[in-house]
């Protein structure tokens, strides 16, 4: 089994090349990657080395790299999780998002068209759904219409959109997973977890949105890579599954809580401008995947928020000089 992971030098990219090296070794993983600044391939270190993967650094959207990879690896299974991500960069300059996140997902699937492939599988966002109000019972199902909020949840959703249009037009083998937000190691900084746990370390201000009451439903990293392990190898064909982390919580108790484990003053909280547009409240209904494919949550967000806040001091060379 040959597998293609698009993106795989960024956060969740890298953590499930490591998922599926060790998990399944006899299986081939490459790793396309244009290394933009959230592409660090200094996270894949430890197994550049390994016989059973492969680097090639290359833009998604370029279709002669991307045929030339699949003709040189004849892949099965391409997981694109290759996207411009950042919600404030996308409303700084939404273009880009446009480019990476609709085209390039566009040229991947034109090439597994041309030349086949067991399935495609988009790694979306919960974001494409919207929000919610605060303080409702109501969860984000695969049926809640799609009611993307920014540039990048937008762009994200027109993906989501072309995957399915594919599917029903060319009969392309799809999957898609929309995911809620993920934290854990490898995560670039500009994220609120690790840019506070940094922050936090170094003593400066933890810069928060607005009043902080901004909902998100937290999954620990390896729990995502779990579920898609599953969706690849048993999710039916044509099929949409959320993950969530079944875990809400506001923006300013998680910068709390890292104030906390660290033994710094939450003195250091500074509340900032709020963003433009921005969500109040995203909550996943996961039930589809744990009906059908037996998939829950296993890492708790207490110790998982501990694991990464430990990785995060232990791993200064790899994230120092990326915040101010």
């Amino acid at each position: 089994m040959t597998i293609v992971v698009t993106g795989g030098a960024g956060f969740i990219g890298s953590n499930f090349i490591f998922y599926m090296l060790d998990k399944y070794p006899d299986y081939r993983i490459v790793c396309l990657d244009k290394l933009t600044y959230a592409g660090n391939l200094k996270t894949l270190t430890s197994i550049m080395e390994n016989p059973k993967f492969r680097f090639i650094k290359g833009d998604i959207c370029d279709s002669e790299t991307v045929s030339k990879l699949f003709q040189e690896e004849r892949p099965d299974i391409i997981v694109n999780f290759a996207a411009e991500s950042h919600v404030d960069k996308s409303i700084e300059n939404p273009q880009l998002f446009l480019e990476t996140n609709i085209l390039g997902t566009a040229t991947l699937m034109d090439a597994c068209r041309k030349f086949g492939i067991k399935r495609f599988h988009q790694v979306s966002t919960d974001e494409v759904y919207g929000d919610l109000p605060y303080n409702s019972p109501e969860l984000f199902a695969e049926t809640t219409p799609i009611h993307p909020n920014s540039p990048y949840s937008s762009s994200k959703a027109a993906a989501d959109l072309l995957v399915q249009a594919y599917s029903r037009t060319y009969g392309l083998p799809v999957t898609i997973s929309r995911c809620s937000n993920n934290y854990g190691p490898y995560q670039f900084p500009e994220k609120l977890i690790p840019l506070m746990i940094i922050k936090a370390l170094h003593n400066k201000e933890l810069p928060v949105y607005g009043e902080g009451l901004n909902v998100r439903d937290w999954l620990h990293v390896e729990d995502h890579c779990r579920a898609i392990d599953l969706i690849i190898n048993k999710g039916e064909n044509g099929e949409v599954f959320n993950i969530g982390g079944h875990n809400e919580m506001r923006n300013i108790d998680i910068v709390r809580l890292i104030c906390k484990e660290l033994g710094k003053p939450e003195c250091l909280i500074t509340f900032v401008e709020d963003r433009k547009g921005h969500d109040r409240r995203y909550a996943i209904d996961s039930k589809k995947i744990c009906r059908l494919l037996g998939w829950k949550p296993q890492v708790s967000f207490s110790d998982g928020l501990k694991k990464t806040i430990k990785w995060y001091q232990k791993n200064y060379d790899w994230w120092r000089g990326l915040i101010n």
